[in-house]
């Protein structure tokens, strides 16, 4: 055996790469993604199947109009109707904040973690914190008696009046933070070359921001919106849940789509009408995502513009 033999039988065997191409990076997520979609998959498919069926057999659309057709259903999605209201009330606040601390505010740092700190807290802590604190004997009642002001005391979670209003005042001081985090971010990527052009132009605060700020923040804009109407269609079970014990009270004044499909399936024994439910508020979900990118595609701004 000669020596040229010894040394290529020496070296350790080297695998062939098999070159992809485009279709690498599919291959790569492939079985992450399998999984993503036989988990979610499967869930929906059982959801449907679910409200299609009433005590194992076929029912047809029978589940989704005696879903329809109930009154504690229809005035849980008017409720969650009236909570987009507070989407333009966060996106107008974040954009002011997330404004006044990119102008470096005196003492922003403090601020912006103030106003981000509620935020990062748990749902169910903050519920049972302002739980207490609005109570009609509650801290804030109390404050408002010693200042003399007793006549702005009233049970915020305990009158209909104002039960559902309370609760949307927490939700956007919860929520708020997410926003002017979002913004700050996207206007401290921006150009300073931009806003020191405008001066030497002569725009000043409210024309400078009016006119050059905003219009960068579309995009993120869009996004923040999206994401918040998501939330207060889908995302407030917790909120209702721990400040109202689980009853959507007083009476059904609180009371919104997730809290009817939980108490519809565990107290009321009905999962058939329960998935119905949870599939017409999945179908609106749905369709507030496909709006945004619509919106986005349409206006050909994105959250990286």
């Amino acid at each position: 055996m000669n020596v040229s033999g010894a040394v290529a039988a020496d070296r350790p065997h080297q695998r062939r790469r098999v070159r992809l191409g485009r279709l690498e990076p599919l291959v790569w997520i492939a079985p992450a993604a399998c999984v993503v979609l036989f988990v979610f998959g499967y869930s929906m498919v059982e959801l449907v199947r679910t409200a299609l069926v009433y005590q194992g057999r076929w029912a047809g659309l029978a589940n989704f109009r005696l879903t329809l057709s109930d009154s504690e259903f229809r005035t849980a999605v008017e409720h969650n109707a009236r909570l987009l209201i507070a989407v333009p009330l966060l996106v107008a606040s974040a954009l002011v904040l997330a404004i006044l601390l990119f102008e470096a505010l005196r003492g922003w740092r403090f601020h912006r973690a103030a106003i981000f700190l509620p935020y990062v807290l748990p749902i169910p802590v903050i519920g049972v914190i302002f739980g207490q604190l609005l109570e009609l004997n509650g801290l804030l009642n109390s404050a408002l008696r010693s200042l003399g002001l007793g006549f702005l005391a009233v049970d915020w979670l305990g009158q209909p009046r104002w039960a559902l209003w309370t609760m949307t005042g927490v939700i956007i001081w919860k929520e708020l933070g997410f926003g002017v985090v979002l913004l700050l971010a996207r206007l401290l990527s921006l150009p300073m070359e931009t806003f020191e052009a405008a001066r030497i132009d002569g725009a000043r605060f409210f024309r400078l921001h009016r006119y050059v700020t905003v219009p960068q923040l579309g995009g993120v804009i869009a996004f923040y919106v999206v994401v918040e109407a998501i939330t207060m269609v889908s995302w407030v079970f917790n909120y209702v849940y721990v400040m109202t014990n689980g009853q959507g009270g007083p009476g059904d004044a609180t009371v919104v789509s997730e809290l009817y499909i939980y108490q519809t399936a565990f107290q009321y024994q009905a999962p058939e009408v329960a998935a119905s439910a949870a599939a017409l508020l999945f179908g609106a979900t749905l369709l507030l995502i496909i709006l945004f990118f619509r919106v986005q595609r349409r206006t050909g701004v994105g959250i990286d513009d």
